[in-house]
Order: structure tokens, then sequence, then C-alpha cells
């Protein structure tokens, strides 16, 4: 038994959150059976009550009851949009300063992050828009899981990596994940499977935004 949660596309309705929660809530399984929360590879996350083998999805938790996923999966979510609508006004103006779509931004927070300042990778990037510490470094930040100064230095990279690869947005988004050293020795997105998958998801994302927005 599976079933599949994608992410919400721009930002889901709390009716569907809760929907989603119900569903689960729904689903009879035994009292020691267990429940697992993966993420797949194209971001979309699929529920089972038994662990998968043989595939590329991440563990993202486990539980011993369904429910209690549904539960976890709805508060993330909800989480997600209380915290993007509190940084809204600054990622607007501070999009505006630096001459950036604000979708765009929205869209690589979501991605690296989940609108959460408090991530951190196994890499050692962290923050909203998960800084490594050289680039927060270059940039001024003085703490990476300041929400301010994180966001407005990644921002500040943006610009950055637009000023050397101008009007491909693609690159942009392919040098901020794997670096611009990467992207001028391949002349394009580099055939690494994360970079290639990253830059179709911030694309993703920021077509959502954008539509959002209007």
């Amino acid at each position: 038994m599976s079933e599949k949660l994608n992410k919400f596309s721009s930002i889901p309705s709390l009716r569907m959150i809760i929907s989603v929660a119900l569903l689960l809530v729904s689903i009879t399984s035994p009292v020691h059976a267990r429940a697992y929360l993966y993420q797949m590879p194209d971001g979309s996350r699929i529920v089972s009550d038994h662990p998968l083998i043989n595939s590329k999805a991440k563990l993202v938790r486990s539980s011993r009851e369904l429910t209690n996923m549904g539960h976890y999966v709805a508060r993330r979510t909800l989480r997600a949009k209380r915290q993007m609508r509190v940084l809204s006004t600054l990622i607007y103006h501070q999009s505006k300063k630096h001459g950036i779509d604000e979708s765009l931004v929205k869209a690589v927070i979501y991605t690296e992050s989940y609108f959460n300042p408090n991530a951190t990778s196994r890499k050692g990037a962290s923050g909203l828009m998960q800084l490594m510490p050289a680039t927060g470094e270059k940039y001024g930040v003085s703490d990476l899981y300041n929400p301010r100064q994180n966001i407005i230095a990644g921002i500040k990279h943006l610009r950055y990596l637009m000023t050397l690869f101008p009007d491909n947005l693609k690159l942009v988004i392919a040098a901020y994940n794997a670096g611009e050293n990467a992207v001028t020795k391949y002349k394009g997105i580099p055939p690494y499977r994360e970079t290639q998958g990253y830059v179709k998801k911030v694309m993703k994302q920021f077509k959502r935004f954008q539509l959002a927005a209007r």
C-alpha cells in the first residue's frame, strides 16, 4: 500500500492539507505496523507501510502509526506556508533591490530548505538558501541560520551568477547548485544527476510561484 503525496503546487490550501491528513487517518493499519515516508527523486513524497527495496527514494521519516505520518506531513507543510508568509516582505524588497524575480528566490528557498531556517545539509550548507560557509563569508554573513542574513546573501549570490550567465536562468540555477566553475567547465548544465534534477525542480517551482503571484 503506497499513497503518493506530492509537494504543494505553489503553496497548498489548508483544505488540501486537512484532506491529506484525514485520508491517512482513515486508513486502518495493525497496531505494530510501521509507516515510512519517502521522498522521490522528482521531489514527490510517498507514504508506505513497508520499506522500499531497490529504490532511489530517500527515507524522510518512519513511524509506528500511519496516522502520525499524515499529521507530520500536514504540520511540516503548514510550517513552510507560515514561514513563507513571514518572509514574503523581506524577499520582495531584497529581490526588487537586486533586480531578481522574487518567485525565483522563493523557488530556490523552497527547493533548498522547504522554508526551514534551521536546515543543514550533509555537505555543510545551512539555512533557508543552503549557503556554504565560504559563500556566506563572501557576502558578510555572521550567522547562516539568521533568515535575513541568509536570504540577502543568497539573493546577492544569485545576482552574481546572473552576471556570469546572463539571459540563461537554467545555467544560473545549475551554478547555484554545482558552482560556477562546473558550469563553465561543461559549458552548460553539468552532467550531474543531482544538478540536473535540481534545475528541473527549481524551474518547476519558479513557474508555480509566478502563477501564484499573478
